[in-house]
């Protein structure tokens, strides 16, 4: 079995999108709809590496970041942002919540794998 992967987003669509890309190269894919979903389902699942995106209802992606962070099961797994929010503040919270790295949206497929694959590598 692959590596697996937690992407966390409230559009159905980009969790979609995401999905495909990662599911066709190989890995495997859950996926939450909001940061507390993305904790519920983290107690117990073990995954490899988290995807979220900032803007969300319920928990952010910031907040989310902190929370994995401040556990123990979870802390060491590399987080990325996929967002549509590029300013460097925000980038700037992101790093200071424990984030691993950032991706702009609209992301190009290849882009996304080369970023996984750097933070994720498969062996």
């Amino acid at each position: 079995m692959g590596k697996r992967i937690l992407t966390v987003d409230d559009s159905k669509t980009m969790r979609d999108m995401v999905r495909f890309t990662l599911s066709g190269a190989g890995f495997e894919v859950v996926e939450a709809e909001d940061g507390v979903k993305a904790l519920s389902l983290l107690d117990g699942t073990r995954v490899d590496l988290i995807i979220t995106d900032i803007n969300m209802p319920n928990m952010d992606g910031v907040t989310l970041v902190k929370k994995v962070r401040a556990g123990t099961s979870h802390r060491s797994i590399p987080i990325l942002i996929l967002t549509t929010e590029g300013g460097d503040q925000k980038k700037a919270e992101g790093r200071a919540a424990g984030a691993t790295g950032w991706i702009i949206k609209p992301f190009a497929p290849e882009k996304l794998l080369q970023v996984v694959n750097k933070v994720c590598p498969s062996s």
